[in-house]
Formats: C-alpha cells, sequence, structure tokens
C-alpha cells in the first residue's frame, strides 16, 4: 500500500512539475558555473580545481529514496572504470545530507564523490531546481519520505530534475547535457561514453 502511495505522489510531482514554471537547465557551449562543496570522504571538490587534470560527468540526483535515483547511482558505480578510462571524473550532486548520502552509499557502494548541495546553491546555478509543492511534499511525508528533513530544507522544498552535464577540461564549457523532467528515463553509460572525448 505504501508502494502505490508512493507511485501515486511521484505522479503528482510529474504533473506540478509541468504546472509551475520549470527550470531549463544550462545548455551547450555554456560556462560551468564553479563550486565548491563536501564529498562523502569529507573531501573538497572544487571544480576548477578537477578540471585542471580531467573532464567532468555532473549528475544529480533526487535522493536515496528514490528507486530511480538508486538505480542510476548503481549503474553508474558499475560503469565508474569505464569512464575513468575517457579521462572523466564523475561528481554527483543531491540536496541530501550527509547522513542520507550515507544510505545511498549503503545501497550502492558509490565510490564517486556524492556531493551535499547545502542550500541549493549548485542546483540554482546550473538551473535544475523546482520548487515541490505543499501538498506532495505532504503525500511523501504520509508514505515515510519527509523531503523537508532529508534536504535540510525548512520553508520550501526543492528537487533537482535529475539531469546529466559533461564539463570540458580546462575550459569549462558544457559540451553535453541530458535534461529530462520525467525522472523515470536516464541516460544511458554507453551515451555518457559517446560524448565523452
Amino acid at each position: 500500500m505504501a508502494k502505490l502511495f508512493f507511485l501515486i505522489s511521484t505522479l503528482f510531482i510529474h504533473l506540478f512539475l509541468f504546472a509551475q514554471e520549470k527550470p531549463e537547465g544550462l545548455f551547450i557551449n555554456s560556462k560551468a558555473p564553479d563550486f565548491k562543496a563536501i564529498d562523502q570522504y569529507g573531501n573538497e571538490i572544487r571544480l576548477k580545481d578537477v578540471l585542471k587534470d580531467s573532464v567532468v560527468v555532473l549528475i544529480f540526483y533526487r535522493g536515496e529514496w528514490s528507486p530511480y535515483c538508486i538505480k542510476y547511482i548503481k549503474t553508474l558505480e558499475d560503469s565508474l572504470q569505464l569512464i575513468k578510462n575517457k579521462g572523466a571524473r564523475l561528481i554527483a550532486i543531491t540536496p541530501e545530507k550527509p547522513e542520507y548520502i550515507s544510505k545511498t552509499i549503503e545501497k550502492t557502494k558509490a565510490s564517486y564523490p556524492l556531493v551535499y548541495d547545502k542550500e541549493m546553491k549548485i542546483m540554482k546555478a546550473y538551473a535544475v531546481a523546482f520548487e515541490v509543492d505543499d501538498r506532495t511534499v505532504s503525500r511523501y511525508k504520509n508514505a515515510d519520505i519527509d523531503l523537508a528533513t532529508a534536504n535540510g530544507q525548512k520553508e520550501k522544498v526543492y528537487l533537482p530534475v535529475p539531469a546529466v552535464y559533461i564539463i570540458s577540461k580546462k575550459e569549462g564549457t558544457i559540451v553535453y547535457r541530458y535534461f529530462e523532467f520525467d525522472y523515470k528515463k536516464r541516460v544511458s553509460v554507453q551515451e555518457i561514453l559517446n560524448n565523452l572525448n
């Protein structure tokens, strides 16, 4: 019953996305905004420093409560060496606090950086954040998914469109983007690999 309730709730989020002003994401050839954040190992990740040595595959995911996100994080972990072989580093951004990132790691064994986007600065800079309406937040809470607590958000709750950007080394421009509101659809690892030069 809880799963059915959860699926109905996610449908409402999907419908709500189209009723509000939608984020558009950044476009190809845009300069990727620099950011600095801490990963699950306590390491500081600074985008401009990573770009000195590697192309960056930057992904945004909603949280450990999302089976679609968990499956995708795991798929990327399983293919991590293929991505590294192309000279790229994978960084995942989430609105969830570190204790929830730990749950993601337990479920996926992710070893690449998972970064808590405190105050959604990165999500906003990359134009992927959207506001979740109060009714949907309540429905999630009734299904034992407390988005406000997990994300450390008080007045309003935001989630990211599960987007993927490939950022060029040194120039720091976006050379590939996957931006899809339907959270059930994710770009394949093969397509990511095809776009890594």
